[in-house]
């Protein structure tokens, strides 16, 4: 009848089938046959690996699997690779695992924590035992301020530090020595041309990072440790095109001791950090830098923060009664700052005695 409107039923429904009827599955591969190997360069996505387990020298190119999500790969880490392991020109294996790490050594960009810069947390190494502050006795100075920001550093991320104190021909240490004399610090001393046994028994069997400023001669002492070590330095940078950049971190095997069939160690040649920004460690773990001046904080409020603005801190008092070093107080003092924001003089040298 015209006019009058259609009546539809469930004939007049057509279904477009579904693409296909295979169901998902959250299922991983297990990867049983992949090979463990140890992490130490990184460049643009493309990490350069070394198995541990052979003593084998071939680096391993590999990049990151899917499955991984976004956790990072950092050097230091210990993966497990499937695909080419070969190590051969062009191959290319897949980092299916980051095992757990034992140790993180982060830094901030900037202890400003108001710019987006300033609260950029990176991990600069994973699974390290040791970290190695190079300072030169003379030319340049030494500098209290950033051996200080190492140590929090260090001690925020549960490695043992070793201050390794170069030049030593030009001034003898003992001023730097004492000025951190509560604190036991180990230490070495290297000259031109000296012995470095002391040192190699000290990062034997151990994953030890190398930090330092420029002109310390941290690079002489790297090439010292490990003669090879600008050859290796261009082995693993061939992944990234044959670029090292100055921000990027390389882990360099060091060579056995005459016969011995102990682990020589590893030693993480950073040339990119010049200070550690502190931001993400809190105020309270800022003081495990400074274990010299623990004690007079028990005699503080609890809500107290230490700082100059705190007119009922008594540490000033403590310190005056010669419980620890003026210089030791105004450095956690500007660090306090720093994390505030506030300017501070973090390279000061050490034969300055600094402001309050």
């Amino acid at each position: 009848m015209p006019g009058r409107k259609r009546e539809y039923d469930e004939d007049d429904v057509r279904i477009r089938p579904g693409r296909s009827s295979r169901p998902r599955t959250r299922l991983r591969p297990k990867h049983d046959d992949a090979i463990d190997a140890l992490v130490i360069t990184v460049d643009r996505g493309r990490y350069g690996c070394v198995r541990e387990d052979t003593g084998d020298t071939e680096v391993i190119t590999a990049m990151r699997a899917r499955e991984l999500g976004r956790k990072s790969v950092v050097v230091g880490d210990r993966v497990a690779l499937v695909g080419d392991v070969s190590g051969s020109p062009g191959a290319l294996a897949r980092i299916v695992r980051i095992g757990e790490r034992t140790s993180v050594l982060r830094r901030t960009a900037d202890d400003d924590d108001t710019t987006p810069e300033g609260r950029l947390e990176r991990v600069v190494v994973a699974n390290a035992d040791q970290l190695v502050i190079v300072s030169a006795l003379s030319d340049p100075p030494p500098r209290t301020g950033f051996i200080d920001r190492c140590l929090v550093a260090a001690y925020d991320a549960d490695v043992e530090p070793l201050l390794c104190l170069t030049k030593a021909d030009l001034a003898g240490p003992e001023q730097v020595l004492g000025y951190y004399a509560e604190l036991d610090l180990p230490y070495v001393l290297v000259r031109p041309g000296s012995d470095l046994a002391e040192l190699r028994e000290r990062l034997s069997g151990r994953i030890s990072v190398l930090v330092g400023h420029s002109g310390v001669g941290k690079s002489t002492l790297v090439n010292r440790l490990v003669p090879d070590a600008l050859r290796a330095v261009g082995a693993v940078s061939a992944i990234g095109k044959g670029r090292h950049t100055s921000t990027s971190a390389v882990a360099l095997r060091l060579p056995a001791i005459g016969r011995s069939r102990k682990d020589p160690g590893w030693i993480i040649d950073t040339p990119g950090i010049r200070s550690f920004g502190l931001a993400h460690v809190s105020a309270e773990s800022l003081l495990h830098g400074f274990p010299d001046l623990v004690e007079g904080t028990l005699e503080d409020q609890p809500n107290c923060g230490h700082t100059t603005a705190d007119a009922d801190c008594r540490l000033d008092a403590w310190v005056a009664d010669g419980h620890a070093d003026p210089r030791r107080l105004a450095s956690y003092r500007r660090l306090l700052s720093s994390r505030a924001g506030d300017l501070d003089q973090r390279d000061q040298p050490a034969d300055e005695t600094p402001a309050g």
